[in-house]
């Protein structure tokens, strides 16, 4: 990197943060002066407009995504020693929020192109490793005898899975589906069936949200929460968030602590109005991207289905030798990430579930060829030009090999 070169960052988020920062400071005067620290007329605000923004009906403020989607599963009547089935290629938050709620973890398959829950894999894996009991009407694993009580399909980078056919396969085998919306604040998706866009977070039977300060809408701590239009769901979650009380010292079920920090939802309330323009940013930087490095064939960008609408929470490229760009990259004072470079099947925590290499080839091949690049809404031309031209330097001393997709 030569002297009169800035560094660029994997991520900024001190520009944001500094642009709002007296709106920010009056969130903590505000607590300081009401000494509303829990709870209270902020988080309801913030509940009551991230409902609207995300166009259910309900939300309910936790405090942190993992508790969301880990109450959510609760809520919705999954039962220890049930089956929930996600994909592999996520945050190991996903598969943490099934165990913790007594359930097991199971997988499927991504698309290749999207990185989400592939719906071919999930018809695969529930018509010929499952079986449907009418009577009960519940699909039950075969080797286990366990029964698949839940789906989650993880929107993964900032883009929704492919819903429709989850759906549809979910109501034939009376599946519950919970999003894992943690990574999609504000993305759409086109409902073929309905004929529509619908927003993450308003497809299944709840959905889960982080607020991890990286997030599109991040707190400035941990934050998360759960959205529905199921009225009761929506009153159980309430319930387990706050030690199983309905009303203070009554405790129906045991619950948890996982309460929203009134500071924390003042800040995302602050934020909120500014989600809209800072997810149209990335989308403008995504496509700068992608026509920066549209000519060379060592690099595959992203592929946004015409059924969906990105916010490109990350941006994620695949390159054959990713640790040698990401060297290059490093050289050249530029961040970048890797999102995930384990698969969840592979890791150590996860062996006593007996997976092995080669059970989920497509997100196995993904894992070694991602990298994600600079990406934040205040991401200058000047600074996407400079990665994108470091990448194609790199990519001109390589051969000339594309990444290979395997059907």
């Amino acid at each position: 990197m030569s002297a009169n070169q800035q560094s660029i960052p994997f991520l900024d988020l001190i520009t944001p943060h500094k642009e709002l920062e007296e709106q920010l400071i009056e969130v903590f005067r505000k607590a300081l002066d009401s000494a509303g620290f829990i709870g209270g007329p902020m988080v309801e605000e913030f509940e009551k407009d991230f409902a609207r923004f995300c166009d259910t009906k309900y939300c309910v403020g936790v405090g942190s995504g993992t508790d969301a989607l880990r109450f959510a599963l609760i809520a919705a009547g999954v039962e220890p020693g049930d089956i929930v089935v996600t994909v592999p290629n996520t945050f190991i938050a996903t598969t943490e929020a099934i165990s913790q709620a007594g359930a097991r973890p199971d997988f499927v398959d991504v698309d290749e192109r999207t990185y989400t829950m592939d719906p071919h894999r999930l018809v695969e894996y529930l018509e010929t490793k499952c079986t449907f009991n009418p009577d009960r009407r519940e699909m039950v694993h075969y080797c286990s005898g366990r029964v698949v009580r839940a789906i989650i399909p993880v929107h993964l980078y900032g883009q929704t899975a492919d819903m429709d056919p989850i759906l549809h396969l979910a109501n034939k085998y009376n599946i519950t589906v919970i999003e894992d919306a943690c990574q999609a604040h504000g993305a759409e998706y086109y409902s073929r069936h309905d004929v529509c866009w619908k927003k993450a977070g308003s497809m299944g039977k709840a959905a889960a949200f982080s607020f991890y300060p990286g997030k599109n809408l991040g707190a400035c701590g941990e934050a998360g929460a759960v959205t529905t239009d199921d009225a009761e769901l929506a009153k159980k979650v309430c319930m387990l968030r706050d030690h199983g009380q309905a009303q203070k010292y009554y405790h129906a079920v045991e619950g948890y602590n996982g309460r929203l920090d009134a500071i924390q939802a003042g800040i995302l309330h602050a934020k909120l109005p500014h989600l809209a323009r800072w997810n149209e940013q990335r989308r403008e930087a995504a496509g700068r991207y992608k026509t920066f490095l549209a000519e060379h064939t060592g690099i595959v960008v992203p592929h946004a289905p015409t059924m969906t609408r990105p916010v490109y929470h990350l941006y994620v490229v695949r390159v054959n030798d990713r640790e040698g760009l990401r060297k290059h990259l490093a050289q050249a004072g530029i961040g970048t990430g890797i999102h995930y470079p384990v698969p969840l099947h592979l890791q150590e925590a996860y062996k006593h579930l007996g997976f092995h290499a080669g059970d989920f080839p497509v997100c196995e091949r993904v894992a070694q060829t991602i990298l994600s690049l600079p990406m934040f809404p205040p991401l200058s031309e000047l600074q996407q030009r400079r990665v994108s031209d470091s990448i194609c330097d790199f990519l001109a001393t390589q051969p000339d090999n594309m990444v290979e997709f395997v059907a």
